[in-house]
C-alpha cells in the first residue's frame, strides 16, 4: 500500500492514490458482486482513507463496475435459488447498504414464483407430506419463517391439506 493512500491530507484524493484504490476494488468485485457500503468497509479496513475511497468508488460506479442494481438482481436470484423468502433477503440486502428502491423492484419481479419456492424449500426440508399435528406445524412454520418467507404464504402451504 502506497504512503499516498494513506497520508492524511487536506487536498483533493491524488490520482495514484485512487487508482489504487480502484484496483484493490477491482479485485473485490472480480470475486463477486459488492455494495458501495461493502467497499468502503473493507477498503477502510486496509487503511484507505475516506476521500480516497469515495473517490474511486465513484469512478467504478460512472464505469458501470460498481452496479447495485445487477447485485440487488444476482443476490435476489441467488438466495431465491437456495430456499430464502423475500423477507430475508430483503433484511440482507439493506444490511448491504441497497436502498428499498434497489430491492423492490427485484423482489417484486419474483412475486409470483415466491410460493413454488416455498413448496421448494418445505418439501426439501420436510418432504411433501403435510404436517402430522399442530406441533409440527408449528415447527415447520417457525423453519418458514425464519428463511424469510412471509405468513400469509407459509399459512396458505401448511393449510393446503387440510
Amino acid at each position: 500500500m502506497s504512503a499516498q493512500a494513506l497520508t492524511a491530507s487536506d487536498d483533493a484524493p491524488t490520482p495514484a492514490a485512487t487508482v489504487e484504490v480502484e484496483s484493490r476494488a477491482l479485485k473485490l468485485l472480480a470475486t463477486r458482486e459488492h455494495s458501495r457500503l461493502e467497499l468502503e468497509r473493507k477498503l477502510a479496513a486496509r487503511g484507505y482513507q475516506t476521500d480516497v475511497i469515495a473517490a474511486a468508488l465513484d469512478r467504478l460506479i460512472a464505469q458501470g463496475a460498481l452496479d447495485e442494481a445487477r447485485l440487488a438482481e444476482v443476490y435476489v436470484s441467488e438466495r431465491a435459488r437456495k430456499g430464502f423468502g423475500p423477507l430475508r433477503i430483503r433484511a440482507e440486502l439493506r444490511d448491504k447498504g441497497l436502498s428499498d428502491a434497489a430491492i423492490d423492484p427485484q423482489l417484486h419481479a419474483m412475486n409470483d414464483a415466491w410460493p413454488a419456492l416455498l413448496t421448494q424449500a418445505h418439501d426439501r426440508r420436510f418432504g411433501p407430506a403435510p404436517p402430522t399435528d399442530h406441533a409440527d406445524q408449528g415447527r415447520r412454520g417457525r423453519f418458514l419463517e425464519s428463511r424469510g418467507f412471509p405468513a400469509e404464504l407459509i399459512h396458505r402451504l401448511l393449510r393446503r391439506h387440510d
